[in-house]
């Protein structure tokens, strides 16, 4: 049963967004933070030569005659404030390595940290109000959709992929532009007004709608909402408590809505808890039977394939039939068989995928299927697992269950796991020693009196 809708749930959001860069969070919570900067930026290093990256700068650049404030993460171009975040966020999910909040259908990092850092940059911020603000962003783009209803948002057709970041951006510029609790109630109805992103990314084939979908989108729009308060901007009171408001209309009424969950224990109980990072470079819910099949590796030595099955809960069939490469677990289960390994290149190549025969022969003998027994009881948290059989010739069996990756909420990485993954996806851009430079410099984020020092150890 939902909890009663609380009160003064604008002024309550409003107030804890104003407070952030004040805040003294809990150390773990901060570390956390400090783990999902990294983790974004080091995305950012890895895919800033991808299709999503490249055609957002170069749009970002048309619109703003290639000088700017801001600075176009991963590179030394610049842009215009808004341009810019857009043009980062983007780059930060031009492919399926940055991190996500599975409970909400979210993914904060690329769109809060692009705004955070690109606000932080033109209005000189020290690195502790940019990891402040950054959590600001991950706690309002995790606890919006789960407020509004996960099922609601599906049945309008309302992708929580697009809402989670625009609310959360909002919310880390806000924090950083250091508006007033009563201007940042304007903020929020100026987010509704551009709350918006639908499902039907998941018939995107090159991951360029997708990246602005999840990303791009949500930073620029969430940015906009925020800068136009600042210069003078308002519109409807108390906008996420009147009752025709966005938040109470028909969409949102009944079904899984918990607008409880938009202020409970807000400022104590932290979202960044329930993010989970990617190991691996592919989809969330592809990651397990990705790892099992890595396990298997070795047990099968080169042997002839002649099938896979692959048995997992939650939507199976989008991942046997996505058009993007990093979804699809027939295409990621071919790769790994035919090379002995899973790279980052191999898994977002829609040439490999449409173009190699291999590839498209062994893809035809992998079943995916549905497994009931994983599937989470009601009410519990969404789990992602997979159990995967191949067949060998001869008849051989060869079979692997993952209940879970490291990463996913239930099984944390530690510090060291972060921080090697960072270093695995910076050091072919930046070389090793800087990539060393960056991690280090976000270990001591607090310390540091210029959150821009971070752009330029990223640039190249």
């Amino acid at each position: 049963m939902n909890s009663p809708a609380p009160k003064d749930i604008t002024a309550t959001l409003s107030a804890y967004v104003a407070g952030a860069l004040a805040s003294q969070p809990p150390p773990a919570h901060r570390e956390m933070a400090r783990l999902h900067l990294l983790d974004t930026l080091a995305a950012m290093v890895a895919c800033r030569d991808l299709e999503p990256a490249v055609l957002a700068r170069t749009y970002a650049i048309s619109l703003s005659g290639g000088c700017g404030a801001a600075t176009l993460l991963a590179t030394r171009q610049r842009a215009g404030l808004v341009d810019a975040a857009f043009a980062s966020a983007m780059t930060g999910h031009a492919a399926e390595i940055n991190d996500f909040i599975p409970s909400a259908f979210v993914q904060p990092g690329p769109a809060v940290v692009s705004v955070a850092l690109a606000v932080a940059e033109t209005r000189g911020a020290s690195g502790a109000a940019l990891l402040r603000a950054v959590m600001a962003g991950y706690e309002l783009a995790g606890r919006v959709p789960k407020a509004l209803g996960l099922g609601n948002l599906r049945r309008a057709g309302i992708a929580n992929h697009g809402i989670g970041p625009l609310f959360g951006s909002a919310a880390a510029a806000a924090a950083l532009l250091r508006l007033s609790p009563e201007q940042i109630d304007d903020v929020w109805t100026f987010c509704a007004q551009q709350a918006g992103g639908s499902w039907q990314w998941l018939l995107d084939v090159e991951h360029i709608e997708k990246a602005f979908v999840f990303a791009g989108m949500g930073a620029r729009d969430g940015l906009h909402a925020a800068l136009m308060v600042e210069a003078g901007f308002r519109g409807v009171r108390q906008a996420l408590d009147h009752p025709a408001g966005w938040l109470r209309s028909g969409a949102f009424a009944g079904g899984d809505s918990d607008l409880a969950y938009l202020t409970d224990a807000l400022g104590e109980r932290s979202e960044l808890p329930l993010t989970a990072y990617k190991r691996y470079p592919v989809g969330g819910p592809t990651q397990p039977a990705v790892e099992a099949l890595l396990s298997l590796l070795p047990r099968i030595g080169g042997a002839p394939v002649e099938a896979v099955r692959i048995e997992m809960p939650g939507r199976w069939e989008a991942f046997r039939d996505a058009a993007m490469p990093a979804l699809n677990l027939r295409y990621l289960t071919a790769i790994i068989l035919i090379d002995g390994h899973l790279d980052f290149v191999s898994a977002q190549s829609l040439a490999r995928m449409a173009g190699d025969g291999a590839v498209r022969a062994l893809m035809e003998r992998v079943e995916i299927a549905h497994d009931r027994a994983q599937e989470a009881a009601p009410g519990e948290p969404r789990t992602e697992s997979a159990r995967v059989t191949v067949r060998l010739e001869g008849g051989r069996r060869e079979s692997a269950y993952t209940p879970h990756v490291l990463g996913f909420p239930s099984h944390p990485m530690a510090a060291a796991d972060v921080e090697a993954k960072a270093l695995e996806l910076m050091a072919p851009g930046l070389g090793e020693c800087r990539a060393r430079q960056v991690i280090a410099a976000v270990e001591t984020i607090e310390e540091l009196a210029e959150a821009r020092d971070l752009i330029e150890l990223i640039a190249r």
